[in-house]
């Protein structure tokens, strides 16, 4: 592997770590702190939810990325 494939790879990486950290700090403050505090109904819990949901499913789709760029490199 040359240098700069390898930096692409560390990027993507830590791009997919911060995702998936943002993602779950985010959803977890919305649900348990700031929707009660603003005395939100139930049903944005579950817009947080669906929204949290879209931000991990994008993470995976970034894994598979990541995985096939790593085969790919070790041809």
């Amino acid at each position: 592997m040359n240098k700069d494939l390898d930096d692409a790879i560390a990027q993507k990486g830590r791009h997919i770590g911060l995702v998936i950290a943002g993602t779950t700090v985010l959803w977890l403050a919305m649900t348990l702190f700031v929707g009660p505090a603003l005395g939100l109904p139930g049903r944005y819990a579950l817009l947080f939810d669906l929204a949290a949901l879209a931000g991990f499913i994008y993470a995976v789709i970034n894994i598979f990325q990541l995985w096939r760029m790593r085969q790919d490199s070790q041809r």
